[in-house]
């Protein structure tokens, strides 16, 4: 791609101030500032988990990018779009909402410590919520980043079900593997991911329905990868090590002293 990125569209599990301060959700708030910084246009998008508060981070809702209904399970589910500035970055997040999936104020366990039953139906609307807004924006992504476990769906429509979309038609995806892979999702995990365009080859790694295999599919279907921590699962590592993808390895030292940023910026351009 070389200097022709122009446009990055990030899509995040976390980012801070939004949830606590963790690896990932301060990738998430401060590598779109930074990448904005050096001149890319981005945008910036989360799931609107109930645990935010809405009136001290000050979203509202986007009605011209509401109301469209996304069928998950057979069942229609209304599609909320929210934003919220960062003043400091002059940065807007947009958020990915519905009741049924992102009202509860736990954001992936319940309070026994139970992975909900419907993340795989969470990250199903995340992703196609994200690339519904997006076409709404008619705004062209050059490189599409994802960022944590439940945007892991992502790729895989972009490559299948998006892939004539004239805004994705030029679209990179680089997936940013980090150590918040799941255990394992019910045996339905295959069924709620399956969507127009997906083929059953296409899903047969999810015959074991585990968070590394769902993060397979996922670099299955990215252009390049990123690992975001020092401690991803060892068969991960290696799966990625081997598709033939261009791979950032994690760097301890540019993590800390924050020239990770250039690094991702330089990795884009080189796509």
């Amino acid at each position: 791609m070389g200097n022709s990125v122009k446009r990055v569209l990030f899509v995040n599990s976390e980012m801070c101030p939004y949830l606590p301060e963790t690896n990932i959700s301060k990738i998430g708030r401060y590598l779109p500032q930074g990448i904005q910084e050096r001149k890319k246009e981005i945008r910036s998008f989360m799931p609107r988990y109930g645990c935010i508060n809405e009136r001290k981070n000050q979203l509202h809702e986007v009605i011209r990018l509401s109301g469209m209904n996304i069928i998950i399970n057979e069942v229609d589910r209304p599609l909320v779009i929210k934003v919220a500035s960062i003043s400091a970055a002059r940065m807007q997040v947009y958020f990915i909402d519905n009741e049924d999936y992102f009202h509860r104020k736990q954001v992936y366990f319940d309070e026994s410590g139970e992975f909900f039953k419907d993340n795989a139906e969470r990250a199903a609307f995340f992703a196609r919520g994200v690339l519904e807004t997006v076409k709404k924006l008619r705004w062209a992504p050059d490189v599409i980043h994802c960022q944590g476990w439940i945007s892991h769906v992502l790729p895989l429509y972009l490559k299948k079900a998006y892939k004539d979309d004239p805004i994705f038609s030029n679209s990179k995806v680089v997936l940013s593997l980090y150590d918040d892979t799941p255990g394992v999702f019910g045996e339905e995990l295959k069924d709620k991911v399956r969507y127009a365009g997906v083929a059953n080859e296409d899903l047969e790694i999810l015959n074991e329905a585990t968070g590394i295999n769902l993060a397979k599919l996922a670099a299955n279907h990215s252009d390049a990868i990123i690992f975001g921590s020092d401690n991803i699962p060892q068969e991960l590592v290696d799966y990625c090590n081997n598709t033939g993808l261009p791979v950032l390895q994690y760097n301890a030292a540019a993590m800390e002293d924050g020239s990770y940023i250039e690094d991702y910026n330089n990795f884009y351009d080189q796509l």
